[in-house]
Protein backbone atom coordinates (compact mmCIF):
# COMPACT_ATOMS: atom_id res chain seq x y z
CA UNK A 1 0.00 0.00 0.00
CA UNK A 2 2.69 2.12 0.73
CA UNK A 3 4.47 2.03 -2.25
CA UNK A 4 1.65 2.34 -4.21
CA UNK A 5 0.96 5.79 -2.25
CA UNK A 6 4.26 6.60 -3.36
CA UNK A 7 4.05 5.87 -6.62
CA UNK A 8 0.30 7.56 -7.21
CA UNK A 9 2.11 10.65 -5.54
CA UNK A 10 5.03 10.41 -8.15
CA UNK A 11 2.86 10.37 -10.94
CA UNK A 12 0.90 13.29 -9.44
CA UNK A 13 3.69 15.34 -8.85
CA UNK A 14 5.34 14.73 -13.34
CA UNK A 15 1.94 14.90 -14.16
CA UNK A 16 1.89 18.30 -12.53
CA UNK A 17 5.18 19.51 -13.29
CA UNK A 18 4.40 18.57 -16.90
CA UNK A 19 1.67 20.93 -17.01
CA UNK A 20 3.79 23.10 -15.74
CA UNK A 21 6.10 23.41 -18.37
CA UNK A 22 3.89 23.13 -21.22
CA UNK A 23 2.24 26.34 -19.99
CA UNK A 24 5.55 28.42 -19.56
CA UNK A 25 5.24 28.65 -23.32
CA UNK A 26 1.99 29.66 -23.75
CA UNK A 27 2.63 32.71 -20.91
CA UNK A 28 6.07 33.80 -22.13
CA UNK A 29 4.32 33.74 -25.66
CA UNK A 30 5.02 37.16 -27.46
CA UNK A 31 2.32 39.53 -26.95
CA UNK A 32 3.50 42.78 -28.31
CA UNK A 33 4.56 44.08 -31.90
CA UNK A 34 7.65 46.61 -31.67
CA UNK A 35 7.72 48.91 -34.38
CA UNK A 36 10.95 51.59 -34.61
CA UNK A 37 10.33 54.69 -36.53
CA UNK A 38 12.04 57.85 -37.77
CA UNK A 39 9.56 59.29 -35.80
CA UNK A 40 6.06 60.04 -33.45
CA UNK A 41 2.95 61.74 -33.97
CA UNK A 42 1.78 65.25 -33.71
CA UNK A 43 -2.00 64.28 -32.44
CA UNK A 44 -3.55 61.87 -31.55
CA UNK A 45 -6.40 63.98 -32.14
CA UNK A 46 -7.78 62.17 -35.64
CA UNK A 47 -8.52 65.43 -37.09
CA UNK A 48 -6.17 67.34 -35.72
CA UNK A 49 -3.10 65.52 -36.60
CA UNK A 50 -2.20 64.86 -41.01
CA UNK A 51 1.27 63.84 -40.85
CA UNK A 52 2.64 60.36 -41.45
CA UNK A 53 2.96 59.26 -37.96
CA UNK A 54 -0.23 60.41 -36.18
CA UNK A 55 -2.30 58.75 -39.44
CA UNK A 56 0.14 55.86 -38.85
CA UNK A 57 -1.07 55.43 -35.50
CA UNK A 58 -4.92 56.71 -35.83
CA UNK A 59 -5.54 54.66 -38.50
CA UNK A 60 -5.47 51.58 -35.83
CA UNK A 61 -7.35 53.78 -32.85
CA UNK A 62 -10.19 55.05 -35.38
CA UNK A 63 -12.48 53.74 -38.18
CA UNK A 64 -13.77 55.26 -41.40
CA UNK A 65 -16.76 54.76 -43.41
CA UNK A 66 -14.77 52.80 -45.82
CA UNK A 67 -10.77 51.71 -45.42
CA UNK A 68 -8.22 51.07 -47.83
CA UNK A 69 -5.98 47.95 -48.12
CA UNK A 70 -2.32 48.17 -48.49
CA UNK A 71 -3.48 47.80 -52.52
CA UNK A 72 -5.33 50.08 -52.21
CA UNK A 73 -8.68 48.47 -52.93
CA UNK A 74 -11.56 50.03 -51.43
CA UNK A 75 -13.47 47.73 -48.54
CA UNK A 76 -15.80 48.11 -46.30
CA UNK A 77 -14.98 49.70 -43.01
CA UNK A 78 -17.94 51.32 -40.29
CA UNK A 79 -20.21 51.27 -43.51
CA UNK A 80 -20.87 47.72 -44.90
CA UNK A 81 -22.15 48.81 -47.91
CA UNK A 82 -23.14 51.81 -49.88
CA UNK A 83 -25.06 52.96 -52.65
CA UNK A 84 -25.52 55.74 -55.24
CA UNK A 85 -28.54 57.47 -54.84
CA UNK A 86 -27.81 60.33 -57.70
CA UNK A 87 -24.68 62.20 -58.70
CA UNK A 88 -24.65 64.04 -55.51
CA UNK A 89 -25.76 61.40 -52.76
CA UNK A 90 -24.51 58.38 -51.63
CA UNK A 91 -26.33 56.41 -48.64
CA UNK A 92 -23.75 54.56 -46.50
CA UNK A 93 -25.42 52.16 -44.50
CA UNK A 94 -23.65 51.05 -40.99
CA UNK A 95 -22.78 48.55 -39.00
CA UNK A 96 -25.09 47.85 -35.92
CA UNK A 97 -23.89 46.97 -32.65
CA UNK A 98 -20.23 49.10 -33.30
CA UNK A 99 -18.74 50.45 -29.61
CA UNK A 100 -16.14 53.18 -28.99
CA UNK A 101 -13.17 51.79 -26.47
CA UNK A 102 -15.11 53.72 -23.92
CA UNK A 103 -18.53 51.88 -24.40
CA UNK A 104 -20.18 54.26 -26.48
CA UNK A 105 -22.77 52.70 -28.84
CA UNK A 106 -21.67 54.59 -32.28
CA UNK A 107 -24.90 55.68 -34.35
CA UNK A 108 -25.38 57.48 -37.78
CA UNK A 109 -25.42 60.65 -35.04
CA UNK A 110 -21.98 60.19 -34.64
CA UNK A 111 -21.29 60.42 -38.33
CA UNK A 112 -22.91 63.95 -38.83
CA UNK A 113 -21.11 64.81 -35.72
CA UNK A 114 -17.56 63.72 -37.06
CA UNK A 115 -17.87 65.29 -40.15
CA UNK A 116 -19.21 68.46 -39.29
CA UNK A 117 -16.29 68.13 -37.12
CA UNK A 118 -13.65 67.84 -39.65
CA UNK A 119 -15.03 70.66 -41.65
CA UNK A 120 -14.11 73.11 -38.91
CA UNK A 121 -10.48 71.83 -38.83
CA UNK A 122 -8.11 73.56 -40.64
CA UNK A 123 -5.66 70.39 -40.40
CA UNK A 124 -7.59 68.09 -42.39
CA UNK A 125 -10.59 69.97 -44.26
CA UNK A 126 -9.10 70.14 -47.55
CA UNK A 127 -8.98 66.41 -47.45
CA UNK A 128 -13.01 66.07 -47.32
CA UNK A 129 -15.37 65.76 -50.51
CA UNK A 130 -16.72 68.74 -50.82
CA UNK A 131 -19.66 68.50 -48.15
CA UNK A 132 -22.76 69.87 -48.56
CA UNK A 133 -24.64 67.97 -45.78
CA UNK A 134 -24.97 64.68 -43.48
CA UNK A 135 -28.59 63.54 -43.63
CA UNK A 136 -29.28 61.23 -40.89
CA UNK A 137 -32.14 58.48 -42.39
CA UNK A 138 -32.25 55.98 -39.61
CA UNK A 139 -29.92 55.28 -36.97
CA UNK A 140 -27.61 53.10 -39.43
CA UNK A 141 -28.28 55.07 -42.42
CA UNK A 142 -26.65 58.15 -43.78
CA UNK A 143 -26.92 59.94 -46.79
CA UNK A 144 -23.86 62.06 -48.05
CA UNK A 145 -24.53 65.03 -50.21
CA UNK A 146 -22.03 66.64 -51.90
CA UNK A 147 -22.42 70.66 -53.31
CA UNK A 148 -21.43 68.67 -56.68
CA UNK A 149 -20.85 65.55 -58.19
CA UNK A 150 -17.31 64.68 -57.06
CA UNK A 151 -15.98 61.53 -58.39
CA UNK A 152 -13.13 60.74 -55.79
CA UNK A 153 -15.67 60.35 -53.49
CA UNK A 154 -14.73 56.64 -51.43
CA UNK A 155 -11.01 57.08 -52.13
CA UNK A 156 -11.20 60.56 -49.82
CA UNK A 157 -13.36 58.81 -47.74
CA UNK A 158 -10.65 56.36 -46.93
CA UNK A 159 -7.88 58.67 -46.06
CA UNK A 160 -6.55 58.25 -42.64
CA UNK A 161 -7.76 61.09 -41.23
CA UNK A 162 -11.52 61.50 -41.71
CA UNK A 163 -12.23 59.06 -38.63
CA UNK A 164 -15.21 59.05 -37.06
CA UNK A 165 -15.37 59.95 -33.32
CA UNK A 166 -17.79 60.07 -30.77
CA UNK A 167 -20.68 62.97 -30.27
CA UNK A 168 -21.53 62.66 -26.28
CA UNK A 169 -18.21 61.86 -25.59
CA UNK A 170 -16.61 65.29 -27.18
CA UNK A 171 -19.96 67.02 -26.09
CA UNK A 172 -19.41 66.02 -22.62
CA UNK A 173 -15.70 66.98 -23.07
CA UNK A 174 -14.42 68.74 -26.25
CA UNK A 175 -10.61 68.17 -25.19
CA UNK A 176 -11.19 64.37 -24.36
CA UNK A 177 -9.20 63.02 -27.14
CA UNK A 178 -5.71 65.49 -26.73
CA UNK A 179 -5.06 63.22 -23.58
CA UNK A 180 -6.88 59.67 -24.24
CA UNK A 181 -7.70 59.06 -27.86
CA UNK A 182 -11.11 57.01 -27.87
CA UNK A 183 -12.62 55.42 -31.32
CA UNK A 184 -13.78 52.47 -32.74
CA UNK A 185 -10.42 51.02 -34.36
CA UNK A 186 -9.11 47.58 -33.67
CA UNK A 187 -7.06 49.12 -31.42
CA UNK A 188 -7.17 51.53 -28.23
CA UNK A 189 -5.14 53.96 -26.52
CA UNK A 190 -2.78 52.55 -23.80
CA UNK A 191 0.06 55.11 -22.76
CA UNK A 192 2.45 57.21 -25.06
CA UNK A 193 5.59 58.85 -23.35
CA UNK A 194 6.76 61.49 -25.37
CA UNK A 195 9.98 61.01 -27.43
CA UNK A 196 10.14 57.57 -26.59
CA UNK A 197 7.22 55.28 -27.53
CA UNK A 198 3.71 55.29 -28.04
CA UNK A 199 1.82 51.86 -26.79
CA UNK A 200 -1.75 50.68 -28.28
CA UNK A 201 -4.41 47.37 -26.79
CA UNK A 202 -5.68 45.35 -28.78
CA UNK A 203 -9.73 46.04 -29.00
CA UNK A 204 -11.58 42.66 -28.22
CA UNK A 205 -14.72 44.28 -30.01
CA UNK A 206 -13.33 45.21 -32.83
CA UNK A 207 -15.54 44.41 -35.26
CA UNK A 208 -14.00 42.34 -37.56
CA UNK A 209 -11.38 39.33 -36.49
CA UNK A 210 -7.45 40.98 -36.38
CA UNK A 211 -4.65 38.70 -35.92
CA UNK A 212 -2.55 40.93 -34.22
CA UNK A 213 -0.91 41.34 -31.18
CA UNK A 214 -2.17 42.48 -28.07
CA UNK A 215 -0.70 45.15 -27.75
CA UNK A 216 1.83 47.32 -30.55
CA UNK A 217 4.14 50.18 -29.46
CA UNK A 218 6.00 52.18 -31.74
CA UNK A 219 9.59 53.93 -30.65
CA UNK A 220 10.84 56.91 -32.13
CA UNK A 221 14.52 55.79 -33.38
CA UNK A 222 15.21 58.94 -35.05
CA UNK A 223 18.45 57.14 -37.04
CA UNK A 224 18.34 54.61 -39.71
CA UNK A 225 21.12 52.57 -38.27
CA UNK A 226 19.86 52.59 -34.78
CA UNK A 227 16.34 51.24 -36.48
CA UNK A 228 18.47 48.35 -38.35
CA UNK A 229 20.87 47.66 -35.88
CA UNK A 230 17.94 47.14 -33.04
CA UNK A 231 16.39 44.36 -36.02
CA UNK A 232 19.66 42.91 -36.12
CA UNK A 233 19.96 42.47 -32.18
CA UNK A 234 16.30 41.33 -31.62
CA UNK A 235 15.13 44.20 -30.34
CA UNK A 236 12.75 45.32 -32.91
CA UNK A 237 10.01 43.18 -34.75
CA UNK A 238 9.40 45.45 -37.31
CA UNK A 239 11.72 48.54 -38.79
CA UNK A 240 10.51 51.47 -40.99
CA UNK A 241 12.20 53.70 -43.35
CA UNK A 242 15.18 51.06 -43.66
CA UNK A 243 18.53 53.41 -45.56
CA UNK A 244 18.96 52.03 -49.01
CA UNK A 245 22.23 50.95 -47.71
CA UNK A 246 21.03 48.89 -44.85
CA UNK A 247 18.62 47.01 -47.15
CA UNK A 248 21.31 44.02 -48.42
CA UNK A 249 22.34 43.78 -44.80
CA UNK A 250 18.75 42.57 -43.95
CA UNK A 251 17.79 40.49 -47.55
CA UNK A 252 21.41 38.63 -46.70
CA UNK A 253 20.16 38.07 -42.70
CA UNK A 254 18.84 34.81 -42.29
CA UNK A 255 17.09 35.67 -39.12
CA UNK A 256 15.47 38.76 -41.06
CA UNK A 257 13.33 39.86 -43.95
CA UNK A 258 12.80 42.70 -46.48
CA UNK A 259 9.22 43.39 -47.50
CA UNK A 260 9.36 45.55 -50.87
CA UNK A 261 6.52 47.56 -52.37
CA UNK A 262 6.50 50.25 -55.29
CA UNK A 263 5.35 53.49 -53.40
CA UNK A 264 2.70 55.44 -54.69
CA UNK A 265 4.56 59.01 -53.84
CA UNK A 266 6.62 61.19 -56.21
CA UNK A 267 9.83 62.92 -55.17
CA UNK A 268 10.57 65.77 -57.68
CA UNK A 269 12.57 69.55 -58.02
CA UNK A 270 9.53 71.80 -57.86
CA UNK A 271 10.46 75.45 -59.45
CA UNK A 272 8.89 78.82 -58.64
CA UNK A 273 7.37 79.35 -62.00
CA UNK A 274 6.06 82.87 -61.00
CA UNK A 275 9.70 83.61 -60.85
CA UNK A 276 12.16 84.98 -63.29
CA UNK A 277 13.88 82.94 -65.09
CA UNK A 278 11.72 79.50 -64.18
CA UNK A 279 8.82 81.08 -65.64
CA UNK A 280 10.20 80.14 -68.87
CA UNK A 281 9.30 76.93 -70.10
CA UNK A 282 12.51 76.89 -71.83
CA UNK A 283 14.39 77.05 -68.59
CA UNK A 284 12.68 74.68 -67.24
CA UNK A 285 12.75 72.13 -69.78
CA UNK A 286 16.64 72.98 -70.31
CA UNK A 287 17.09 71.86 -66.21
CA UNK A 288 15.06 68.58 -66.75
CA UNK A 289 17.67 67.81 -69.80
CA UNK A 290 20.41 68.51 -67.85
CA UNK A 291 19.88 66.21 -65.12
CA UNK A 292 20.39 61.98 -65.21
CA UNK A 293 17.66 60.74 -62.85
CA UNK A 294 18.87 57.22 -63.43
CA UNK A 295 21.79 58.24 -61.62
CA UNK A 296 20.24 60.07 -58.98
CA UNK A 297 18.15 56.96 -58.33
CA UNK A 298 20.92 54.83 -57.98
CA UNK A 299 23.12 56.88 -56.30
CA UNK A 300 20.27 58.14 -53.72
CA UNK A 301 18.58 54.92 -53.65
CA UNK A 302 21.07 52.30 -54.54
CA UNK A 303 18.57 51.37 -57.08
CA UNK A 304 15.43 50.90 -55.18
CA UNK A 305 13.35 53.27 -56.88
CA UNK A 306 12.20 53.89 -60.56
CA UNK A 307 12.46 57.07 -62.56
CA UNK A 308 9.14 58.78 -62.54
CA UNK A 309 7.52 59.54 -65.78
CA UNK A 310 4.01 61.70 -64.59
CA UNK A 311 3.63 63.80 -61.55
CA UNK A 312 1.59 60.51 -60.28
CA UNK A 313 2.96 57.28 -59.72
CA UNK A 314 1.70 53.79 -61.25
CA UNK A 315 -0.93 52.52 -59.17
CA UNK A 316 -2.39 55.78 -59.16
CA UNK A 317 -5.89 55.73 -60.17
CA UNK A 318 -5.70 57.81 -63.32
CA UNK A 319 -2.13 57.52 -64.20
CA UNK A 320 -1.08 57.39 -68.04
CA UNK A 321 1.84 55.22 -69.92
CA UNK A 322 1.16 58.43 -72.54
CA UNK A 323 3.89 60.69 -70.60
CA UNK A 324 7.91 60.03 -70.76
CA UNK A 325 10.69 61.90 -67.93
CA UNK A 326 12.61 64.02 -70.28
CA UNK A 327 16.22 62.08 -71.07
CA UNK A 328 19.63 63.15 -69.70
CA UNK A 329 21.25 65.61 -72.93
CA UNK A 330 23.42 68.20 -71.59
CA UNK A 331 23.27 69.51 -75.58
CA UNK A 332 19.84 69.85 -75.74
CA UNK A 333 19.83 71.65 -72.36
CA UNK A 334 22.23 74.41 -73.58
CA UNK A 335 20.52 74.58 -76.42
CA UNK A 336 17.40 75.64 -74.79
CA UNK A 337 19.43 78.13 -72.25
CA UNK A 338 20.67 80.17 -75.45
CA UNK A 339 17.11 80.35 -77.19
CA UNK A 340 15.45 81.47 -73.90
CA UNK A 341 18.81 84.00 -73.51
CA UNK A 342 20.38 82.13 -70.49
CA UNK A 343 23.31 81.39 -72.74
CA UNK A 344 25.74 82.23 -69.40
CA UNK A 345 23.73 80.83 -66.97
CA UNK A 346 22.19 82.44 -63.91
CA UNK A 347 22.66 82.11 -59.88
CA UNK A 348 19.55 80.65 -58.26
CA UNK A 349 18.74 78.45 -55.12
CA UNK A 350 17.71 74.86 -54.00
CA UNK A 351 15.48 74.61 -50.41
CA UNK A 352 15.51 71.20 -48.81
CA UNK A 353 14.84 69.76 -45.39
CA UNK A 354 15.58 66.73 -44.17
CA UNK A 355 18.77 64.42 -43.57
CA UNK A 356 21.57 62.98 -45.77
CA UNK A 357 19.38 61.66 -48.57
CA UNK A 358 17.64 65.30 -49.44
CA UNK A 359 21.25 67.16 -48.96
CA UNK A 360 23.05 64.85 -51.35
CA UNK A 361 19.76 65.02 -53.74
CA UNK A 362 20.35 68.73 -53.85
CA UNK A 363 23.89 68.63 -53.94
CA UNK A 364 23.64 66.09 -57.10
CA UNK A 365 21.55 68.37 -59.05
CA UNK A 366 23.76 71.96 -57.93
CA UNK A 367 26.30 69.73 -59.41
CA UNK A 368 24.43 69.27 -63.15
CA UNK A 369 22.88 72.34 -63.41
CA UNK A 370 26.51 73.62 -62.82
CA UNK A 371 27.67 71.97 -66.57
CA UNK A 372 24.53 74.45 -68.15
CA UNK A 373 26.14 77.57 -66.09
CA UNK A 374 23.47 77.75 -63.47
CA UNK A 375 25.02 78.47 -59.77
CA UNK A 376 22.83 76.82 -57.52
CA UNK A 377 23.42 77.77 -53.75
CA UNK A 378 21.85 74.77 -51.83
CA UNK A 379 20.01 76.16 -48.86
CA UNK A 380 19.23 73.30 -45.93
CA UNK A 381 16.42 74.90 -43.40
CA UNK A 382 14.20 72.58 -40.33
CA UNK A 383 10.76 71.54 -41.74
CA UNK A 384 8.98 74.41 -40.42
CA UNK A 385 10.74 77.28 -42.95
CA UNK A 386 11.13 75.22 -45.56
CA UNK A 387 6.75 74.76 -45.40
CA UNK A 388 6.76 78.48 -44.17
CA UNK A 389 8.99 79.13 -47.50
CA UNK A 390 7.70 77.59 -50.16
CA UNK A 391 3.88 78.31 -48.81
CA UNK A 392 4.77 81.80 -49.55
CA UNK A 393 6.77 81.55 -52.62
CA UNK A 394 10.32 82.67 -51.06
CA UNK A 395 11.87 79.92 -53.06
CA UNK A 396 13.42 79.11 -57.01
CA UNK A 397 14.05 75.31 -56.56
CA UNK A 398 12.87 72.95 -53.85
CA UNK A 399 12.81 69.28 -53.03
CA UNK A 400 9.58 67.71 -52.63
CA UNK A 401 7.38 64.56 -52.17
CA UNK A 402 3.62 64.35 -52.37
CA UNK A 403 2.24 61.03 -51.35
CA UNK A 404 -1.10 60.22 -53.14
CA UNK A 405 -2.73 59.24 -50.02
CA UNK A 406 -6.25 58.40 -51.41
CA UNK A 407 -4.71 56.23 -54.13
CA UNK A 408 -6.79 58.83 -56.74
CA UNK A 409 -5.68 61.00 -59.54
CA UNK A 410 -7.76 64.07 -58.19
CA UNK A 411 -5.47 63.75 -54.96
CA UNK A 412 -2.29 63.68 -56.68
CA UNK A 413 -2.95 66.43 -60.17
CA UNK A 414 -5.55 68.84 -58.10
CA UNK A 415 -3.44 69.34 -54.88
CA UNK A 416 -0.10 70.38 -56.99
CA UNK A 417 -1.14 72.01 -60.05
CA UNK A 418 -4.72 73.41 -60.26
CA UNK A 419 -4.44 77.65 -59.81
CA UNK A 420 -6.61 77.33 -56.56
CA UNK A 421 -3.94 75.40 -54.88
CA UNK A 422 -1.10 77.81 -55.23
CA UNK A 423 0.69 77.64 -51.49
CA UNK A 424 -0.07 75.56 -48.86
CA UNK A 425 -2.68 74.06 -50.38
CA UNK A 426 0.05 72.07 -52.23
CA UNK A 427 0.70 73.69 -55.38
CA UNK A 428 4.37 75.44 -54.22
CA UNK A 429 5.42 75.23 -58.29
CA UNK A 430 2.92 78.31 -58.44
CA UNK A 431 2.01 76.74 -61.82
CA UNK A 432 -1.38 77.60 -63.89
CA UNK A 433 -2.18 75.94 -66.71
CA UNK A 434 -5.69 77.30 -67.56
CA UNK A 435 -6.53 74.13 -69.54
CA UNK A 436 -5.08 71.76 -66.91
CA UNK A 437 -7.08 73.55 -64.32
CA UNK A 438 -10.41 72.78 -66.81
CA UNK A 439 -9.50 69.03 -67.09
CA UNK A 440 -8.70 68.61 -63.18
CA UNK A 441 -12.50 69.91 -62.61
CA UNK A 442 -13.95 68.09 -65.22
CA UNK A 443 -12.14 65.13 -63.85
CA UNK A 444 -13.39 65.67 -60.12
CA UNK A 445 -16.74 67.06 -61.05
CA UNK A 446 -17.36 63.52 -63.17
CA UNK A 447 -18.48 60.30 -61.51
CA UNK A 448 -18.15 58.28 -64.57
CA UNK A 449 -14.71 56.86 -64.16
CA UNK A 450 -13.61 55.89 -67.54
CA UNK A 451 -13.92 59.80 -68.53
CA UNK A 452 -11.75 60.78 -65.62
CA UNK A 453 -9.42 58.53 -66.65
CA UNK A 454 -9.27 60.07 -70.23
CA UNK A 455 -9.27 63.61 -68.75
CA UNK A 456 -6.53 63.11 -66.20
CA UNK A 457 -4.57 61.46 -69.17
CA UNK A 458 -5.16 64.56 -70.72
CA UNK A 459 -3.81 66.79 -67.93
CA UNK A 460 -0.78 64.67 -66.90
CA UNK A 461 0.76 65.47 -70.64
CA UNK A 462 -0.21 69.16 -70.26
CA UNK A 463 1.63 68.95 -67.11
CA UNK A 464 4.49 67.32 -68.24
CA UNK A 465 5.10 69.26 -71.41
CA UNK A 466 5.17 72.69 -69.02
CA UNK A 467 7.90 70.82 -67.50
CA UNK A 468 7.05 73.05 -63.72
CA UNK A 469 8.78 69.93 -61.66
CA UNK A 470 12.09 67.88 -62.54
CA UNK A 471 10.48 64.35 -62.00
CA UNK A 472 12.97 62.18 -60.27
CA UNK A 473 11.76 59.03 -58.62
CA UNK A 474 9.21 56.86 -57.66
CA UNK A 475 10.65 54.75 -54.88
CA UNK A 476 10.47 51.37 -53.94
CA UNK A 477 9.30 51.02 -49.95
CA UNK A 478 11.34 48.59 -48.02
CA UNK A 479 10.19 47.45 -44.66
CA UNK A 480 12.72 45.29 -42.07
CA UNK A 481 11.03 42.34 -40.23
CA UNK A 482 11.76 39.35 -37.92
CA UNK A 483 11.85 36.31 -40.22
CA UNK A 484 8.85 35.14 -38.37
CA UNK A 485 6.57 38.74 -38.79
CA UNK A 486 3.79 37.53 -40.55
CA UNK A 487 0.39 39.07 -42.04
CA UNK A 488 2.34 42.79 -43.43
CA UNK A 489 1.02 43.31 -46.36
CA UNK A 490 2.66 47.39 -46.38
CA UNK A 491 0.70 50.08 -47.54
CA UNK A 492 2.32 51.92 -50.53
CA UNK A 493 2.94 55.43 -48.73
CA UNK A 494 3.89 53.79 -45.18
CA UNK A 495 0.31 53.95 -43.54
CA UNK A 496 0.98 50.44 -42.53
CA UNK A 497 -2.34 48.18 -41.11
CA UNK A 498 -0.38 46.36 -38.36
CA UNK A 499 -3.67 44.99 -36.66
CA UNK A 500 -3.32 41.86 -38.85
CA UNK A 501 0.28 40.79 -38.05
CA UNK A 502 1.44 37.91 -35.80
CA UNK A 503 4.27 36.11 -34.78
CA UNK A 504 4.53 32.42 -36.44
CA UNK A 505 5.75 30.17 -33.66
Amino acid sequence: MKKTMILLFGLLFLFISCGKENSIPQKNKKDTLIVAQDGEPKSLDIHQGNDGFSLRANKLIYSRLVESDGDMNIVPGLAESWEQLDDRTMQFHLRKGVKFHNGYDFTAEDVKFSFERMMNSPRIAFVLPPIERIDIVDDYTVNLVTKSPFGPLLAHLSHPALGMVSKKLLTENPDSLKENPIGTGSYKFKSWTLGDSLTLEKNGNFYEKRDGLQYITFKNIVEASNRTIGLETGEFDVALSISSVDEENIKNNPKLQLITKPSISYTYVGMNTEKTPFNDVKVRKAINYAIDKEAIVNVILNGSGNIATSPIAPGVFGFTDKTKNYEYNVEKAKELMKEAGYENGFTASILAFGGEANSQTAEIIQAYLKEIGIILKVELVEVSAYWDMTEKGRHDLFLGSWGVVTGDADYGLYAMYHSSAKGGAGNRDFYENKKVDELLEKAKGSIDQDERKKLYEEAQILIVDDAPDIMLYNRILAVGAQKNVKGLNIHPVTLHDFSTVYIED
